[in-house]
């Protein structure tokens, strides 16, 4: 098996140096219109970018190669031609043995270049004969995949030779994340979305360089993830959700499904279980993890705090041992959310105990904890991380115990604040945050005390009380969360309100090719596209 890699690896080798060679000798020059790479409107802004103000003609003799005997490299080589294909309709060879004639060439290689500090960086180079993707890792060249895409232009020019080509501009972008975490939560638990609308909303976190979705997966109102070993979770407590609907459930198979997607896209699944509060449907399904006092039965509102599982109780921790072993085999990640958040009805005591407890069953099973910020007054390991969404108190305690942590501010991260007072989708008990003030706010000096060394990332988190269709849960994601994405992945000297929102008004033809119906806000100069589809207005 190694031989064979070896001998094919040997062959893209040969077959490039050759096109290089090839290159060298032609006397023709194809002298093409004078482009900027620095005008480019990508999102996140990319580390540093070098203009050579010539371009690339990408048309249907390109051909990709990719180094061969590197793990992953090949299937990112596959992924972006089908992602050409997708935008320009042009069939690109990946990896072809023959020798087919061609004049330009697109190089996804494995490189120890000292220039990439990390996993996810890349170098990549653009001359008018070819495109050269450097990056230490396939996750890396994957990310400078998504810089590639966004700069192949939406239409083609056909008049500079017989083919039509898209022309791209030449030069060098070196870049790397500012933040390890970049991510979004999206809660299926009150309002149930399927398999294939969180595959759509991969997709387009994937191109704006998000590499963390947090799955909501349990609530008062629904318990969304198969537990064999407690079937009424689901049968019971999936079968509603809020305002009465059908609800639903992922299968183990299904959710197996979500995350090798999201792995496809180099997207890490985080799956919460929220607990000991927001536990209602558990309640209902298996009365005896009850501790409010109460006969449990189903719930379709949308208060919070009343719910409690009883933290004094073995039974109670054989269920979360079997709920996190369950879960924790299905999820490659290196991440478990126990939740930790509103349990207003569980006494303080009570708390502390029942999320030590929980910390220790999480790291039995190979996972870091992660829970909401009110976990910090419990007694819990180093490695556990809080995401803090309200108290900046508890942000700093957390720091002060060593831990991580996840900046998801509700004033300024959580996509389902309205944007303003006519928004029709949303709540607003943090405030409104239309698509400026989501984006102008500095994660690295949010809180005070709390420096970039402290922070993990950044996630910006969807609740779905009011929302019950992908549709409207688009509007109140986008454009905010294309926002969070540079701001988790692009530097500060890099982040600019007045560049920004210039760049993010050229994003409506990918957005509308992909149907997305984000959110038309006037504070932004939207392009028009050559797709079309009706936004949901805000009136």
């Amino acid at each position: 098996m190694k031989k064979s890699i070896l001998i094919k690896s040997l062959v893209v080798l040969a077959v490039f140096s050759a096109f290089v060679a090839c290159q060298q000798e032609k006397k023709k020059v194809i002298n093409f219109p004078t482009t900027d790479l620095s005008l480019e409107n990508l999102i996140p802004r990319p580390l540093k970018i070098v203009a050579t103000n010539s371009a690339f003609g990408l048309d249907k003799n390109t051909i990709i190669y990719t180094s061969q005997n590197s793990i992953g490299f090949p299937e990112v080589g596959e992924f972006l031609s089908e992602k050409i294909k997708w935008q320009t309709d042009l069939d690109l060879p990946v990896n072809s043995t023959t020798n087919p004639s061609t004049e330009r060439i697109i190089f996804i290689n494995q490189s120890d270049s000292t220039t990439i500090s990390t996993k996810e960086g890349y170098d990549l180079y653009i001359t008018q004969d070819s495109i050269i993707l450097n990056a230490k890792t396939a996750e890396g060249a994957f990310r400078g995949v998504q810089t590639l895409r966004q700069i192949i232009p939406e239409t083609s020019n056909d008049t500079l030779s017989e083919n039509k080509m898209w022309l791209i501009p030449t030069g060098k972008i070196t870049d790397n994340p500012n933040f390890e975490y970049r991510g979004s939560m999206l809660d299926v638990a009150r309002h149930f979305f399927s398999v294939e609308d969180v595959k759509k909303y991969i997709d387009i976190l994937a191109y704006y360089k998000i590499n963390t979705l947090h799955l909501h997966l349990t609530d008062d109102q629904g318990w969304r993830i198969e537990i064999k070993s407690w079937p009424k979770l689901t049968e019971i407590g999936g079968s509603t959700e809020v305002g009465g609907g059908p609800g639903g459930f992922y299968t183990q198979e299904d959710y197996k499904d979500i995350v090798a997607y999201a792995a496809k896209h180099f997207i890490t699944i985080v799956p919460e279980v929220d607990m000991p509060g927001h536990t209602n449907a558990a309640s209902v399904a298996y009365p005896i993890l009850n501790g409010n006092g109460k006969t449990p039965k189903l719930y379709t509102g949308t208060e919070v705090g009343f719910s409690t599982f009883d933290a004094n109780k073995d039974t109670v921790y054989a269920f979360i041992d079997d709920v996190v072993r369950e879960i924790s085999a299905i999820t490659p990640g290196p991440y478990f959310h126990a939740g930790g958040d509103e349990s207003h009805v569980t006494k303080k005591k009570d708390f502390i105990h029942f999320v030590s407890k929980v910390d220790k069953i999480v790291k039995k099973y190979g996972k870091r904890m992660i829970g909401w910020d009110e976990i910090v007054h419990a007694d819990v390991d180093t490695t556990a991380i809080a995401q803090f969404w309200a108290n900046e108190e508890n942000a700093k305690l957390a720091v002060e115990k060593g831990l991580k942590v996840i900046l998801s501010p509700g004033k300024k991260a959580y996509l389902d604040m309205q944007y303003d007072t006519l928004s029709k989708y949303g709540l607003h008990w943090a405030g409104y945050i239309p698509v400026d003030t989501g984006y102008v706010w500095t994660p690295e000096r949010y809180v005070q005390g709390i420096n970039k060394k402290n922070i993990l990332g950044v996630e910006a988190p969807l609740w779905s009380e009011t929302v019950s269709n992908m549709d409207e849960v688009e509007y109140l994601a986008f454009p905010r969360m294309i926002g969070y994405s540079e701001l988790s992945w692009s530097t500060e000297e890099n982040r600019n309100w007045e560049n920004y929102k210039v760049r993010l008004g050229n994003q409506a033809p990918y957005l509308d090719k992909m149907n997305v119906k984000y959110y038309p806000s006037e504070l932004i100069e939207w392009k028009k596209s050559k797709y079309t589809y009706k936004t949901i207005d805000k009136d």
